[in-house]
């Protein structure tokens, strides 16, 4: 008996010990890992978040860019890193769900081995040729694609990213041929695109417009369901006959599994604040962020969900890591 109530003083004590220790998280700074380079779109989202979440959680926030490998490389670390609430991971799509139909052999599995803390936003893909395409049309994009099979190549933040499947599921829907050539980031892809490597690419629009805007690219049109509010210019892919084409990036939150569930509600109660922040708000939209904002348990639902609607599309495609 004496046992037994030794054993009930000292997990009382741990738990005690647990609750002090979550009630002043955190005590000191706290790693965002970002699976991309700088400059992404990810990075530049973390950053603009980090500014005012930084207050509110008491300490500064470090951007830890990881990039590599299509954002599989830092998401794995970021799954393996200690669940003591010092690390979290801003991610998109295609690390946090779509690999997992793609690739056989993740190294980590972002179902078992994260957790969902919060969407934080989405944003449109814009569609882009090089001035070299000599179009100005989504139908003399696709005249052209289908008149010179084999003769374009598309770029792509890397395989498996919504801007890789976009542009496969606009090829399957037209029985268009281009070749693939992934890139690190947004950034090195529209470099391509400008110097003529790759000739056309649906890529975020906060590295895509600024070279609309200086004539250095032509936008043709946005991949989500409707025309968006950042840029009202654009018609939809649906609106330029392509009904049913919609692929959208998006960007959230996650944590390493085990990761104390008070920490991780707080973090994600915090990241809503944030993103409600009308000055925070101003600074995403002008960098052509929707933001969101999410419980974990809609993430959670959100995930799935994105997972069954992809994963048909990616099989009836036959994509592989390598396309």
């Amino acid at each position: 008996m004496r046992r037994v109530r030794l054993a009930l003083a000292f997990a009382a004590s741990a738990l005690a010990i647990a609750a002090h220790a979550q009630g002043e998280w955190p005590q000191r700074p706290v790693r965002i890992v970002v699976p991309f380079a700088a400059g992404s779109s990810p990075d530049i989202l973390a950053r603009i978040v980090n500014d005012k979440l930084a207050a509110r959680i008491g300490q500064p926030l470090v951007v830890d860019n990881k990039p590599g490998a299509g954002g599989n490389s830092g998401t794995d670390q970021a799954s393996k890193s200690a669940p003591d609430g010092q690390t979290f991971l801003l991610s998109v799509n295609a690390p946090l769900v779509y690999n997992t139909i793609l690739y056989k052999n993740l190294p980590y599995d972002p179902f078992k081995d994260l957790v969902p803390v919060s969407l934080a936003a989405t944003t449109p893909n814009v569609c882009a040729v090089s001035n070299s395409m000599n179009v100005d049309s989504v139908r003399g994009w696709l005249a052209a694609m289908k008149q010179n099979p084999g003769r374009f190549n598309f770029a792509s933040t890397g395989n498996g990213s919504i801007s890789h499947l976009g542009v496969e599921l606009v090829k399957l829907k037209t029985h268009s041929f281009a070749v693939h050539i992934p890139y690190a980031s947004s950034g090195q892809a529209v470099t391509a695109l400008v110097q003529g490597d790759v000739q056309y690419a649906c890529l975020p629009p906060v590295t895509v417009m600024p070279q609309v805007r200086a004539g250095r690219l032509k936008a043709l049109a946005v991949t989500s369901a409707e025309r968006s509010a950042l840029l009202p210019e654009l018609p939809t892919l649906r609106e330029s006959g392509l009904p049913d084409i919609q692929a959208v990036p998006w960007f959230a939150y996650m944590a390493p599994r085990g990761t104390p569930d008070a920490i991780v509600q707080r973090m994600s109660r915090e990241i809503a604040a944030v993103l409600q922040d009308p000055e925070t708000q101003k600074r995403l939209q002008t960098a052509y962020f929707d933001p969101v904002g999410s419980t974990p348990e809609a993430l959670a639902k959100f995930m799935q969900e994105e997972r069954t609607r992809w994963k048909p599309v990616i099989e009836r495609a036959g994509l592989k890591p390598d396309n």
